[in-house]
């Protein structure tokens, strides 16, 4: 995968609807059509807002996994679009959780999305989520864009 330079934080909050201490990724560290890799140093963060209990399940990983996909979205898009079609997670199948927590990893997380396929609306992710070598959870996620036009209108339901 081609390494991109300045794609940091700021850039990820700039492109994803997730804001603030929400935004978990760090950096995009490489990405290409296929699958994109970034790095998250937010599952240390004491005021974590996915943390219950004081302490991140792994669980939470699916949302940093997520917002990969997400952010692969914003990287795919046509630059002379007028927005990237939003995407809603709408299913995880095959999700396996190695570890119990996550705010107990004191490496950085290596969060990664491969494209499985594609339609017109709708995407199907690998993901996988590593600290250190260390595989933490992994799964599949289908993702619907514009799941607006997807769905009828209120009152058009049978």
């Amino acid at each position: 995968m081609p390494t991109p330079t300045s794609l940091d934080h700021e850039w990820i909050v700039r492109h994803i609807p997730h804001q603030g201490s929400m935004c978990l990724l760090d950096r995009v560290e490489a990405w290409d059509q296929q699958r994109i890799q970034c790095r998250a140093i937010s599952h240390r963060a004491a005021d974590n807002p996915l943390r219950a209990y004081g302490r991140l399940g792994a669980a939470c990983g699916i949302e940093y996994a997520a917002q990969a996909m997400a952010v692969h979205g914003a990287l795919l898009a046509q630059p002379d679009s007028p927005r990237p079609k939003a995407g809603y997670l709408i299913s995880v199948r095959g999700a396996k959780l190695h570890v119990p927590q996550l705010d107990d990893i004191t490496a950085d997380l290596r969060v990664e999305a491969a494209c499985i396929t594609r339609g017109e609306n709708n995407i199907l992710y690998h993901f996988s989520i590593s600290a250190a070598g260390r595989s933490l959870l992994e799964g599949r996620a289908a993702v619907a864009l514009d799941a607006g036009v997807l769905m009828p209108a209120s009152g058009d339901a049978p």
